[in-house]
């Protein structure tokens, strides 16, 4: 269990699999989410390990540059997420699925006429494309508007004004040399609002329509329509829905430490008790926490805490789309001896320079809420098979507690992916603060 010792957070977890939920919300909403990539024995390390790397060469490219909405969250892992929900675009509204992303900040779709757009997927999914003359509600994005002004600092995306139509465009390189370009539209984004009653909301936000994929982003086998970027700057569909006054910047999830996969994703504030938050590294395009000490089984590691400090190629980051945990080299170096003999397979991996990022494996069976209003993280230990209280506004005005929640899996009975064969417990110490 966490909880506050002398200005430090302990983060406590064992080393088993996972699994997301993930929740949103000043209407609140839902979406479920599935998992791309399934967490069994029969899925290789080396093949987690590869996808992750491809993610966090991404990252370290990047580094150097009020209502509740939730939706169903299904998936597992891909270059880019691990996780994919389904989203509503235009008039009359299309459905796409879409890769839940908290390291980039746009959404986009395929757009018809996309070039290397995958047709079949793999995850039994339908496919579709987006085409703004299909829709009454579209408009294209123009050079001259300030949303694209606003794209020119997203992150890893080359903003450029088309010769053809004057159109805000775009060009994302992701780390794994797969890319997507395309141009930036408005339309109408639907969501379900909390309680379930309530009837389905809408709002205008701006998104990318793809008109061409290349690398990973092309093969079928996890192929689907887009990708829905949770990160912090203007253009995320969270921040948008946030200055139009329809949701907090706020968003939660909490990922269930079993082989199932899914989970709830939810665009506003949770209301939990024993939340214990963390304040965000400023000025960072990812989510980055001042992570201090490592203790093994209540006895603290001799680690500088220099080792953890943020840079442009350093820091502790927070990210929902990594498989497992990777620490730094300096870190990793000290903390597998602290486990002694008996460890068969930890899911740690060490990484050369000073970037540490904790993944799935450690924010399982926790809700993680990303406060970007106040620039915070908040976490507790949670069963995410369990329905969450989330706050809303009533009819009258007055601010309310509701629950929401998602139908119960039957879960596989396969072999957990990380094992250890003794009970170690690690604790990560981050600098935080409490709020009453």
């Amino acid at each position: 269990m966490a909880r506050k010792l002398g200005g430090r957070i302990p983060v406590l977890f064992t080393v088993f699999s996972l699994v997301v939920v993930l929740c949103e919300g000043l209407f609140p909403t839902t979406m479920t989410l599935e998992r791309a990539f399934p967490v069994s024995g029969d899925v290789e390390l080396s093949q987690l390990i590869a996808r992750d790397r491809a993610r966090h060469g991404r990252m370290l490219q990047s580094t150097n540059s009020a209502g509740v909405v939730n939706f169903p969250v299904d998936g597992n892992s891909f270059p880019v997420g691990i996780y994919y929900t389904k989203v509503q675009l235009g008039s009359p509204p299309q459905e796409f699925y879409v890769l839940i992303d908290t390291g980039s900040d746009v959404l986009w779709v395929s757009c018809s006429s996309c070039s290397g757009c995958p047709l079949t997927s793999g995850l039994k999914i339908p496919l579709n494309s987006f085409n703004p003359m299909s829709s009454s509600s579209a408009s294209k994005i123009s050079c001259s508007d300030e949303m694209c002004t606003q794209a020119q600092g997203t992150q890893y995306s080359n903003m450029t004004c088309s010769a053809q139509g004057n159109l805000c465009s775009y060009s994302f390189q992701y780390g794994d040399g797969s890319t997507a370009s395309g141009y930036y539209v408005s339309d109408t984004f639907y969501f379900d609002k909390v309680p379930r009653e309530s009837q389905t909301a809408n709002s205008s936000v701006v998104f990318g329509c793809s008109m061409a994929v290349g690398g990973r982003l092309t093969e079928t086998d996890k192929a689907v329509d887009g990708i829905f970027g949770f990160g912090p700057q203007s253009l995320s569909v969270i921040s948008q829905l946030a200055s139009q006054g329809i949701t907090p910047k706020v968003f939660s999830h909490c990922l269930k430490g079993d082989n199932a996969g899914g989970g709830i994703l939810v665009l506003g504030e949770i209301v939990e008790p024993n939340m214990i938050y963390s304040p965000l590294v400023p000025s960072q395009p990812h989510y980055n926490v001042n992570l201090e000490s490592i203790s093994v089984n209540g006895q603290a590691l001799n680690i500088d805490p220099s080792v953890f400090a943020t840079s442009s190629n350093g820091g502790t980051i927070i990210d929902s789309g990594t498989t497992i945990a990777y620490l730094a080299e300096k870190a990793y170096e000290v903390v597998i001896p602290a486990g002694g003999n008996d460890l068969w397979c930890i899911g740690f991996m060490g990484v050369k320079g000073g970037l540490t990022i904790l993944g799935d494996l450690v924010l399982k069976d926790k809700i993680i809420v990303y406060d970007l209003a106040r620039q915070r993280i908040g976490w507790t230990s949670y069963d995410c098979s369990r329905s969450v209280n989330v706050s809303t506004t009533s009819n009258s005005g007055k601010p309310e507690t509701v629950i929401v929640g998602h139908s119960p899996r039957i879960l596989p009975e396969k072999s957990i992916l990380w094992i250890a064969t003794t009970s170690i417990l690690y604790t990560l110490m981050v600098s935080s603060y409490m709020f009453l």
